[in-house]
């Protein structure tokens, strides 16, 4: 039986060689998805790992780091994070106070006193950077580049710049450390250490869970149409089969070796395309910075996993598609209506609902549970959509009967209701692809309304904001910390700066006046003051009292009011001080008013930078907010991928399905023409037994698809999603039209398939 399951496959024409090509390209793709998802999976914890070194003297445990020699040299060490253009510069400060204190890794020695090494993408961007916009900051000479050993990505930005003991010594935050950290940040549990440089490699592999999930569905019901191409004469060769002695297990044998071959073949294809787009698929930028080509790497049990499950979802797919090839000696089945689907198919997709609904609140700590989750529960919502697809079908098919006398909605009326599992087979796929794009829309929507950089004018988002203050005193209200108000010099040399428009300096309040913005219950925060002449210079919130010189503002000023719950007033109140005592006063904040433009913000920096080296650098409010949102983007490419691989792997099914149908009832329809019917209304047939069911259970799983977001984001970030943009909507019409086009693409099919010729009998 093999055998000749095998010749049957191999040999049997055109028909049979597309129908395996066919299905051999979407065990493939679905091969080389989940083999990208799972690399990308191991490529984030490896690119984590690397983060480690930057988190020595954060407070991991001696237990955690590599053991320290008797005779270390302590190594003072600042980390601090710089920026250029929107992109973060990994800053390292360090000095040997011996010859052996430990060495960072990628690092050949120390750097010295005006030294420094730097890392292959910011070495060519100090090249092609004027020096007083980024290389004035770095004191010195480059003796190096940081090898890929310490780097996340290919195109991270790194620099470690030596120092003399003593000068480090005296700057905020420096530390003196014996070792180097060897703990990835996703492995510190927040008691014994404290994460200030990686990500969170767990959520990631949440997310891509969730993803390779959503998108796997499409591929196995590509797989499950193929399968059924020419269903109809390859029962009647299996019925003639049965009539000369076959037994249904025989012919279950020779209809599962087609699938099974097709499922070897595509998964070899699929591990090649993996290995084929590997670098492109490097250069996702999913976790701020792209991969190493070489961390995109599979694990063992990857490939085993990849290599038995794929292979049997396909034939479980081709398996459940062909369940109706064992027909009787006579093929008497073919000539009976299925039964018609009933109300209980809407149990699963109910289920997947309450599971996650239930989720909220209890979502587990662990990423391994978050996954056993919520990942049963899209699969739920996907796989009650299919199941219930046929009966929302027939109920939209029965009314659409009801309410029309015209031939056409009749024929497809009645033969939808018939038999529904036919007609939404055809458009299953795409029903998927609205309620995984539905999905994804609703997740990362929310998170960009919470997250996301606001709509901001071109200078409120390059005004760049210099914040001194280390702390906040809750029981006085006053915030800790400051530095010296800007020497003359230095106030001429940002004020020189092409583009600068004005500086602003936000002074200690020795008067105690409160923070004009708060609006909390408890007692409020003491304000900072301000010289009126500067915050006229200011592109936003600019405006004092009436005839004020000074004025009382808000903490935090150089934010703008660019966050949601930020409720700032129209004018700042007056403050009763003198301008001279005023300038003489202790700065907690300088914010630098530009026109945007990346040379004089970065000029402007630099000059902050070098005017107080033992501080945090300045940044913009554009990239404020974008440190907060960096991983956002990552998880919106994310989204972007799964609906431009959904939408046309469902295209693909939808003309699969299409064309096989048209070739399964060519004799009905030549029939047809030759008792008058014209082509027009067979057309218009076609059409509607295709649009029908997908506009019915589209409304549907687009539903399902913001429900279950919903309950995603709730449970997993307590947030709401909001309405979703115009580009949803117009990606939404472009599916549908696309996929209406892809219908009356088929159409010349039937007229070929139509003629007098296919009606005669044999």
């Amino acid at each position: 039986m093999i055998r000749l399951g095998l010749r049957l496959t191999v040999s049997g024409g055109r028909e049979a060689a597309a129908r395996l090509a066919v299905i051999v390209a979407a065990v493939a793709l679905g091969v080389g998805l989940l083999l990208s998802i799972l690399a990308a999976i191991n490529a984030t914890a490896t690119q984590n790992s690397r983060n480690a070194w930057l988190n020595t003297g954060s407070g991991t445990s001696t237990s955690s780091q590599s053991a320290a020699k008797a005779n270390t040299d302590p190594l003072w060490w600042l980390l601090r994070a710089d920026h250029f253009d929107g992109k973060t510069i990994g800053r390292v400060d360090v000095a040997a106070t011996g010859p052996n204190s430990p060495v960072p890794p990628g690092l050949s020695r120390l750097p010295g006193p005006g030294e420094f090494y730097a890392s292959p993408a910011l070495s060519r961007l100090l090249h092609s950077t004027p020096a007083a916009e980024l290389a004035d900051r770095y004191p010195g000479r480059q003796i190096g580049t940081v090898g890929n050993a310490a780097l996340p990505g290919p195109d991270s930005l790194l620099v470690v710049v030596g120092h003399r003991p003593d000068q480090l010594a005296k700057q905020h935050d420096a530390t003196r450390v014996t070792s180097i950290t060897t703990v990835a940040p996703s492995s510190c549990n927040g008691t014994n250490c404290t994460v200030r440089a990686g990500i969170d490699d767990r959520g990631i592999k949440l997310i891509l869970s969730v993803a390779g999930t959503a998108l796997i569905f499409p591929v196995l019901i590509l797989i499950g149409t193929a399968t059924r191409l020419a269903a109809a004469r390859r029962e009647q060769r299996f019925a003639a089969m049965r009539l000369v002695g076959a037994t249904p297990r025989q012919i279950s044998m020779i209809s599962a070796v087609e699938s099974t071959v097709a499922a070897v073949i595509g998964t070899a294809v699929g591990f090649g395309l993996f290995y084929l787009l590997r670098t492109q698929l490097a250069a996702v930028d999913l976790t701020s910075t792209p991969y190493f080509a070489d961390d995109l790497t599979l694990r063992t049990g990857d490939i085993l996993l990849v290599a038995v499950a794929v292979p049997v979802g396909a034939a479980v797919a081709a398996r459940i598609a062909l369940r109706r090839v064992q027909v009787s000696p006579l093929g008497v089945t073919r000539r009976i209506t299925p039964r018609p689907p009933r109300a209980y198919r809407l149990i699963p997709l109910a289920a997947g609902i309450a599971e996650l609904s239930y989720t909220i609140g209890r979502v587990p700590r662990s990423t391994n549970g978050q996954i056993l989750v919520f990942v049963p529960g899209i699969l739920l919502v996907l796989t009650g959509l299919v199941i219930a697809g046929p009966w929302l079908t027939m109920a939209g098919a029965r009314f659409l009967a009801r309410q029309t006398s015209r031939p056409a909605l009749l024929v497809a009326g009645r033969r939808l209701a018939d038999d529904p599992k036919a007609g939404f087979r055809a458009v299953s796929g795409l029903v998927l692809a609205l309620c995984v794009t539905s999905a994804a829309v609703g997740i990362i929507g929310s998170l960009n309304a919470e997250r996301s950089i606001p709509q901001a004018d071109r200078t409120v988002a390059g005004a760049l904001d210099a914040n001194y203050a280390q702390g906040f005193d809750s029981a006085t209200g006053r915030r800790i910390g400051s530095v010296a108000p800007l020497s003359k010099a230095a106030l001429g040399d940002l004020n020189s700066v092409p583009g600068v428009t004005g500086v602003l300096m936000i002074h200690s309040n020795p008067l105690g006046t409160t923070d004009p913005a708060y609006q909390g219950s408890v007692p409020p925060p003491v304000a900072g003051l301000a010289s009126c002449t500067e915050l006229a210079k200011m592109p936003a919130h600019a405006a004092c009292a009436a005839g004020a010189r000074a004025a009382s503002v808000t903490q935090n000023y150089g934010s703008f009011g660019t966050y949601s719950w930020q409720h700032w007033p129209t004018a700042w109140p007056a403050a009763d001080i003198s301008g001279e005592r005023l300038a003489r006063l202790p700065v907690q904040e300088i914010v630098v008013a530009t026109n945007g433009s990346t040379s004089a913000i970065e000029r402007a920096r630099t000059i902050l930078t070098n005017t107080y080296p033992d501080r945090d650098i300045p940044l913009t409010v554009r990239e404020d907010h974008a440190q907060s949102g960096a991983q956002l983007a990552g998880y919106q490419q994310l989204a972007n991928v799964v609906i431009l691989v959904s939408f046309p792997i469902a295209g693909c099914s939808l003309a699969v399905s299409v064309a096989g149908g048209l070739r399964d009832r060519k004799r009905p329809f030549s029939l047809l023409r030759l008792t008058g019917t014209q082509l027009g209304v067979l057309r218009r047939v076609v059409l509607l037994e295709s649009a029908v069911p997908l506009l019915v259970v589209a409304v549907v799983a687009i539903g399902m698809g913001f429900l279950a977001a919903q309950l995603f984001v709730q449970a997993q970030f307590s947030y709401s999603i909001r309405a979703p943009g115009i580009q949803y909507y117009a990606t939404v019409l472009t599916g549908l039209g696309a996929s209406l086009g892809v219908i009356a693409s088929t159409m010349p099919l039937l007229r070929r398939i139509t003629g007098p010729e296919t009606a005669r009998n044999e």
